[in-house]
This record gives C-alpha cells, structure tokens and sequence, in this order.
C-alpha cells in the first residue's frame, strides 16, 4: 500500500486512541491530522507504519492534554466528555476493552490520572499494546511505564463499579426508561432509577444548563417528568442512541438539529447517573446544532399559563330616576300613601 492507503486503514485506530485520551472528538481529529501530516512529511519509511502512527498520535494527544487541564479548570460548571455515538475501530479480540473504556463513566476516571499514566493505560490496557511500543509512544522507559500502568489501574480499580449490568440489561431497562419518558411517568421514572442516582449536565455556559446536579429518585424523576411534556410542545422530540458504548438518546429541535445528548449509567439494576451534554461547541460532529437559548425561551413560554380573554367591560352610567306621576293621571295603587 502506499501512504495513503495504509494511513486510511489505521485511521478509526489512531482516533480511537487519541479520543480516550483527549475526551474530545474535535480535538481527536485534529490530533489525527497531524498524525498525517507528520507521516506525509517523513522522509523515511517506517519499518511499521502502526508503531509510528500510534506513537505519533499518542504524544500530539499529550501535547493537546497537558493545555486542556488548565482550559477544563476555567470551565463553566461540570465538564463531561464530548460524547461519540460509535467508535470507528472494532477489534473483536479486545471489544470489552474498547466498550468499557469508551463510556462516560470510564473517560472520566480517565480525568483522573496524570496524562503519562492515561497514555500508558489506554496503550497497554485499552489496546494492548507492547510495553516496547508503548515506552516509545511516551517517552519513557519500560520500567517507567509499568509503574505509571500500576498507579493508573489502583485509580481506576478504585473509581469503577463492583456490578456493572451486562449489555441486556442496560437495553431493556433504558427501554422502559424512555417509555416513561415519553409518557411523563414520574413513578414509572422512580421506579427505574437508583435511590442515589444523580443527573448533571454540561452547558459550558454556553446554553441552558442545571444550576447544580440533581440527586434523588423523586427529584430526578419529577425533574424527568415535568420538561419533557414541555419540550415536546415546542416540538423537541428524542431517539434513543447508544452514546459511548451505553444507552442514550439525541434529543433534537422541530428542525432536526442536534439539542443535546443524555447518556445514562445501569448498576445493578437500575439508572445510576444521567448525563446530559447540550454545550453546542460539544455536539457540532453530530450534524447541525439548534439554538438552545431560543428552545429554553419556548419552554418556559410554554410552561405559562395561556392567558384567557378578558371579559368587555359595560361602562357604567347613573341611573335614570323613574319618571315624575303627572297631576292629571289619577294615582296608581303603589303611588297612594300608607297609613
């Protein structure tokens, strides 16, 4: 094959890697650009064309990491991962790796870990790389880069679920959670979420977003159940989607345009966390993004009650005083004095 041949057949590898450690398709994509450009630009032929990508894109992603931590602390409210609705590399060998590791809850963890120990760990746990490879995509020795894969599994270990629900699961009871949905059941809702679940959204302050997250069952579901109907009566409609490897739903304006995504966590049995991503500078790779300031302006003149027509008014006037009794008519009964 020639360069860009074989550059095309590693291309849904090298975004996947650089998306697990960016968190971010846009800057994923531009870190596999400039993969590209350096291997076009190289003189030489590498021996293997997968060693060089990856190591090429895996330290631009460090590069690109290591200025976004200081861009994520200036960020407005909760940060969460720009979310993929599939992931262009399969690898039957290593699904479980590659569906775990794309979660929300996953890449969040991810957050955790210094960005020499998130690129060890999604290089050798993730992909399966050998410690050779991966000590030459980072930089370090080999006995460096063991160490950075112990201290990042101990955090993840620590930050990930004891019972996670299978696949089955998941989808059958994101089934019935946005049937309820669609109905604004509030106990249905309550029923399907966890007595500590959690919803939080990520608006960058960039459109409307939850002031704080919400907890509860009851709160959550009631939150669930009251804005739904509101939405759907300024045409908001929704599709359930799988969104990083877990269920969810694209929730679209009257145009179609993308207005935010909800990505829900199943453990043992029920919804533990709801993630909502309406930031539009987060969803611009699903299609065209709706305005979600002039939605949210909708909603809550829908959320009003309609104005009933007032009632005309009769205008007033002093009454008529009833007609003097003329001399020359002989009195009426009720004319006559008492007495």
């Amino acid at each position: 094959m020639n360069k860009v041949e074989e550059f095309e057949d590693l291309r849904p590898l090298l975004f996947s890697i650089a998306y697990r450690i960016l968190g971010s398709v846009a800057e994923a994509e531009d870190a596999v650009q400039e993969t590209w450009l350096r291997f076009d630009g190289s003189a030489t032929r590498p021996v293997s064309a997968k060693a060089f990508l990856s190591a090429a894109v895996t330290r631009i992603s460090l590069d690109v990491l290591r200025s976004a931590r200081v861009r994520r602390e200036e960020y407005v409210g909760p940060w969460l991962p720009e979310p993929l609705l599939s992931d262009p590399y399969q690898d039957p060998a290593r699904s479980v790796e590659l569906a775990d590791s794309v979660s929300m809850a996953a890449l969040l963890l991810l957050e955790r870990l210094s960005p020499l120990e998130r690129a060890v760990f999604v290089l050798r746990e993730v992909f399966g790389f050998g410690f050779g490879e991966v000590a030459a995509a980072v930089g370090r020795s080999e006995a460096a880069c063991r160490q950075l894969l112990v201290r990042a599994r101990r955090h993840m270990e620590a930050g990930r679920p004891r019972f996670e629900a299978v696949r089955e699961e998941r989808e059958e009871l994101a089934s019935r959670f946005f049937d309820a949905l669609r109905e604004g059941d509030i106990s249905g809702l309550r029923e399907l979420l966890a007595a500590d679940v959690t919803m939080v959204g990520d608006g960058g302050g960039k459109a409307p977003q939850l002031a704080r997250a919400v907890s509860g069952a009851g709160n959550v579901a009631r939150l669930l159940a009251s804005f739904l109907p509101l939405m759907a009566r300024v045409g908001v409609t929704f599709e359930p989607h799988e969104v990083n490897g877990r269920p969810g739903a694209v929730f679209r304006d009257r145009d179609g345009k993308v207005l935010y995504i909800l990505a829900l966590d199943v453990l043992d049995g029920r919804i533990q966390t709801i993630r909502s991503v309406i930031n539009p500078d987060k969803l611009g790779h699903l299609g065209p993004v709706a305005d979600a300031w002039a939605v949210g302006r909708e909603v809550r003149q829908a959320r009003r009650p309609a104005r009933q027509p007032a009632a005309p008014r009769i205008p007033s006037a002093e009454p008529t005083p009833p007609p003097a009794a003329d001399p020359r008519l002989p009195a009426l009964p009720h004319d006559l004095p008492r007495g």
